[in-house]
């Protein structure tokens, strides 16, 4: 239970990767941490790529991210609609400035992009965004778990068990 008294933000939206959103809710939760949903609408309801769904707690809009310790993008297809939202991409600046811990796995890497946070970051993602990683000022890595500073990225799911790892070691610093 080392993440007792943290809060941390995990955003949706419709076709997140199913296991690229409940992995890291249930072993943040096991861990003690207090995980918020939040999507565009509060109490609404959202399915992953494989028919998962999972209800949003809160609305973007109703989030103050500095009341939270972390923030979390899943993969999927949800990143880009993610990125669209103004709110979401104040939150990752918020996190950025403050230097809480980002986590994003797989195409989340393009939420990352639109708030222009990766000039110079190593990360990882899935090998599909690597140009546009690199386009946007990243140095790219393929490897299962790439952490720098406060920005914990991963490549996909099978990566899930590293990336957990390092993201709830980093929080808990």
């Amino acid at each position: 239970m080392k993440l007792v008294g943290k809060k941390v933000i995990q955003l949706v939206s419709a076709d997140f990767e199913d296991l690229e959103l409940w992995y890291p809710v249930l072993r943040l939760r096991e861990e003690g941490a207090t995980v918020h949903i939040v999507g565009e609408k509060g109490n609404e309801e959202y399915i992953g790529k494989y028919g998962v769904p999972i209800v949003s707690e809160y609305a973007f809009k109703d989030i103050n991210p500095e009341d939270y310790d972390a923030i979390l993008v899943p993969g999927g297809w949800s990143p880009d609609k993610l990125r669209r939202y103004e709110e979401v991409i104040a939150m990752v600046k918020s996190m950025d400035e403050r230097k809480k811990p980002i986590g994003q796995i797989c195409h989340a890497g393009w939420v990352l992009i639109s708030a222009k946070i990766l000039q110079g970051v190593k990360v990882t993602s899935t090998p599909g965004i690597k140009d546009d990683m690199e386009n946007a000022g990243a140095i790219w890595m393929n490897e299962p778990v790439v952490t720098d500073g406060h920005i914990v990225s991963s490549r996909r799911p099978p990566d899930l068990p590293d990336y957990m790892r390092e993201f709830i070691d980093t929080l808990a610093k």
